[in-house]
């Protein structure tokens, strides 16, 4: 059986939206939906068979409504629901291992603040080893799209971008294929920025000068994710490609050009350190300020 996609359900306004994209996503992919609710009990709280029922009750009927929710989207979607007693992370996290890829909802802040990513959200793009797609509440199918003529809301018109972010200097595989492929999927144009500062430099051998190091630096670091990019842009020959390279913070800039975007995807190093599973500070910028939804992808 294909891998599913995954996604996590408390009934609040995101986890419903993330459902609906899950939706979108599972049918873009050819793959199953896979509901989960986690009642967030543990063996540590006192408990009874009148409250484990009780617990069901509430869980099975939030996995029916984003059933529901989900039905009128798509109604010929491959869906199963689960309903676990444990916490949220680690239920999901579990699930995760066996998915595709995992869909959350983050808990939404109105203004120009950009939306705060929930405790499990935050704690999920650090731990899984899958990748995670980060909604906001409110997330609809136009949303993909760019809009008419009349600059009104459509699903008859082309997909937005994706963005993907891309450290020339440490370019990860699993980072560009998926961005690759999500443009796929999509018809859409991948948007590919590399954002360098003074100190970036790449040695390509030992005794020669350093790429990034000269007065035409910044060309030098456009030819480098030109290269970086050859190998997909063959293995991808019909998604349209645009490359950026830019001076200053790369999660300013990543965020802006998300502002625009249909999916937003960054990359996350899988490591251990004395603080355990984080993200950097670059993804953890995206995953605050973005308004498009974010995809966190682990890679080695």
């Amino acid at each position: 059986m294909s891998r599913p996609i995954v996604v996590g359900v408390d009934g609040s306004p995101e986890s419903l939206a993330a459902a609906e994209w899950a939706a979108r996503e599972a049918l873009r992919r050819d793959r199953p939906l896979h509901l989960v609710h986690a009642s967030e009990w543990t063996p540590e709280r006192e408990s009874s068979d009148a409250a484990s029922v009780v617990r069901d009750h509430v869980g099975q009927g939030i996995l029916h409504r984003a059933e529901d929710r989900v039905a009128r989207i798509c109604p010929d979607m491959w869906v199963t629901l689960e309903n676990v007693e444990a916490l949220a992370l680690t239920a999901l996290n579990d699930a995760a291992r066996r998915a595709e890829l995992l869909v959350v909802g983050s808990r939404g802040l109105s203004g120009f603040t950009g939306f705060l990513v929930g405790s499990v959200a935050q704690a999920l793009t650090a731990r899984t080893v899958r990748p995670v797609v980060l909604i906001e509440a409110g997330e609809q199918p136009e949303d993909e799209h760019l809009p008419d003529e009349d600059g009104t809301p459509s699903l008859r018109t082309q997909y937005r971008d994706v963005v993907v972010g891309i450290d020339v200097r440490t370019a990860c595989d699993e980072v560009i294929d998926f961005a690759f492929e999500a443009a796929r999927l999509r018809g859409a144009r991948l948007h590919a920025l590399y954002a360098w500062s003074d100190a970036d430099s790449v040695a390509l051998a030992p005794g020669e000068p350093a790429v990034g190091e000269g007065p035409e630096r910044e060309e030098d670091w456009r030819g480098f994710l030109g290269m970086v990019l050859q190998n997909w842009r063959d293995k991808y020959p019909d998604v349209d490609v645009v490359e950026t390279v830019v001076k200053g913070a790369a999660g300013t800039h990543l965020v802006r050009a998300g502002s625009s975007a249909g999916l937003l995807v960054v990359g996350r190093r899988v490591h251990e350190s004395r603080v355990g599973p984080h993200t950097g500070p670059v993804t953890r910028t995206v995953i605050h300020h973005a308004r498009c939804p974010v995809a966190v992808v682990p890679h080695a």
